[in-house]
């Protein structure tokens, strides 16, 4: 009997270990944020597009990358290719305004087609959880970075699995970038 009992006991404790693994790995799709416009975007929804994942600002010396990010858009978006920009006032505070100062301005500016989400944090106590799964290698599986700057950007497979990242000052289409999109 108490080898049942410890049999069960080790079974449970298993059992209850994987459960735990299995939820504890998200994906980039596992999560839901909001839209600048306000509404909720499951990020599921782009199964099976290779995503780069930004923080922007609109007062930031780096602020010009905008226009390179729309480029790289406008050119990989019918290759299965997408855009999330999330503008985030962590640094400097660079981007005071409201999602609909940000809108006009990224519209207005450097004509943003690419999907824009409301503004959040990308780092310290109040980071978003999208932000923590991206730089915490205990939840990402792949590696922990520290967002530096505006304009980090993280590389996401078709699958919502974190692949790389590109520091803040090199530019989105790098060469990186570039043969990671293409496939090369």
């Amino acid at each position: 009997m108490k080898s049942l009992h410890k049999f069960s006991f080790t079974f449970l404790f298993f059992l209850s270990f994987f459960a735990a693994s299995a939820q504890g790995l998200q994906t980039f799709h596992s999560f839901i944020v909001t839209t600048i416009d306000g509404v909720e975007y499951d990020l599921a929804q782009l199964k099976g597009k290779k995503v780069m994942v930004v923080n922007v600002a609109s007062k930031c010396g780096l602020t010009p990358q905008y226009k390179d990010l729309e480029n790289l858009y406008q050119k990989y978006k019918d290759k299965n290719f997408v855009i999330v920009g999330f503008p985030a006032n962590n640094f400097l505070k660079q981007e005071p305004g409201t999602n609909e100062d940000i809108k006009e301005f990224c519209t207005k500016n450097y004509g943003v087609s690419f999907l824009m989400m409301g503004k959040i944090s990308v780092k310290d106590e109040d980071q978003h959880q999208l932000y923590k799964w991206l730089t915490t290698k205990a939840l990402n599986g792949v590696m922990d970075s520290e967002v530096k700057w505006n304009f980090q950007k993280y590389l996401i497979d078709e699958n919502g699995n974190l692949v790389n990242f590109i520091p803040p000052r090199e530019k989105p289409d790098t060469d990186v970038v570039i043969k990671w999109i293409e496939g090369k």
